[in-house]
């Protein structure tokens, strides 16, 4: 980790060597890894203290950290995670919540708060997050930041931590459009040639999930990337309601999530988080028959989104309702916020489809994203409008 380290982004780990290739693509750059993912040397913790304590030091590396090394990045260190990356604060019960440099009273996001924080801060160039119900998108909206959301399983997600295993996503974080699309380049593929342009589409009902104020904070951002690829046609996407997209998003991430962490809960019962206690503590209880129809629905509404889409249609949508709610905002408040928030972040996740956050708007000081979202596998093209339209500004 960075010997100075302002805005508690990094988890305090002794530093060990991680060798990265001398020469390529990523090289003088230095980057940061969610304390997710494995690196040889450095236990894997997750946010939780029974975690780190079963984890001992890694012996291999995650895949999608070495293809970064060896394109000549430089790991920086580990940075702090939501507990057990379900949650959306950027608060940590154990240790402790990253600071938000970009707008300091308010919260960072999460769970991927941490890697934005210290990308916001400068202390790395780019880092590596998860995104499942929103874990980069948010923090990237809240921070100031590029952040990407892949096609679900476009980026590896091999040796580590799960949350909800058909949801988790990895998407990274950058200041500057230049280097995020270098980091594309290495976990996507370079860019392919330009083809046909894109039909961009106004989701009217999504828009309407926003904040009034963060709608017209937004509005500039909007028009000028519609001067660059035309005007956008008005659509609507929610399938059946928002409320039912929201429910089957959230029984999906509850069975999946119980899965993946219920069998450590009961065996030990671990002091959780306010929040991510009583998270889990829902999740338990999710049946078979909710579980059953979202996983139909999602079925669903993945070809209603794709037919709406088609192969080269993208949504302009806010990524957020608004900027980050305040650090001292309750429990109550921040979880009214995190509700409202899925119902614009659950298109992607039931979709599987990408959906890339641009740092192009603030309101009161703090900044706000603008997202594209386009069919599967439309990742890197998603990432070249973004470049297009920063060399336009």
């Amino acid at each position: 980790m960075p010997l100075h380290d302002p805005v508690h982004a990094f988890v305090p780990y002794p530093d060990a060597p991680v060798p990265h290739a001398s020469t390529g693509p990523l090289s003088g750059l230095g980057f940061a890894v969610k304390d997710l993912f494995d690196v040889a040397g450095y236990p894997t913790g997750g946010g939780n203290p029974f975690v780190l304590a079963m984890s001992g030091i890694k012996q291999q590396t995650a895949p999608t950290v070495q293809r970064l090394l060896d394109a000549g990045a430089r790991f920086i260190g580990k940075t702090v995670t939501d507990e057990l990356a379900f949650s959306m604060n950027g608060d940590n019960a154990h240790f402790g919540a990253p600071i938000n440099p970009a707008a300091p009273l308010r919260i960072c996001g999460g769970s991927s708060s941490g890697s934005a924080s210290a990308v916001a801060a400068g202390l790395c160039d780019f880092a590596l997050g998860t995104d499942t119900g929103g874990s980069v998108r948010a923090p990237a909206s809240h921070c100031g930041l590029y952040g990407l959301r892949p096609t679900h399983g476009r980026v590896s997600l091999q040796r580590t931590l799960d949350l909800a295993p058909s949801l988790d996503t990895c998407g990274w974080f950058a200041r500057e459009v230049q280097t995020f699309a270098r980091v594309a380049d290495v976990l996507l593929g370079a860019a392919a040639a330009p083809g046909g342009g894109v039909r961009l589409l106004w989701p009217r009902d999504l828009w309407a999930l926003a904040e009034p104020a963060a709608v017209q904070a937004l509005r500039p951002a909007a028009e000028r990337l519609q001067a660059l690829a035309g005007s956008a046609a008005q659509v609507s996407v929610a399938l059946d309601s928002f409320d039912a997209m929201y429910w089957h998003l959230r029984h999906l991430q509850g069975r999946e999530a119980w899965q993946t962490d219920g069998p450590l809960i009961e065996r030990f019962a671990p002091p959780l988080g306010p929040g991510v206690a009583e998270r889990f503590a829902w999740s338990r209880g999710v049946t078979d028959e909710q579980v059953m129809q979202a996983r139909a629905f999602r079925e669903r509404f993945r070809t209603h989104l794709g037919e709406l889409l088609g192969s080269d249609g993208v949504l302009v949508m806010p990524t957020m309702p608004d900027i980050a709610p305040l650090r001292t905002a309750g429990e109550a408040g921040l979880e009214d916020y995190r509700n409202l928030a899925i119902r614009l972040l659950c298109l992607a996740g039931l979709s599987g489809f990408p959906q890339l956050s641009m740092p192009l708007a603030r309101r009161d000081g703090a900044p706000l994203g603008l997202s594209l979202l386009g069919p599967a596998g439309s990742d890197r093209g998603l990432v070249a409008l973004a470049e297009h339209l920063a060399h336009q500004a």
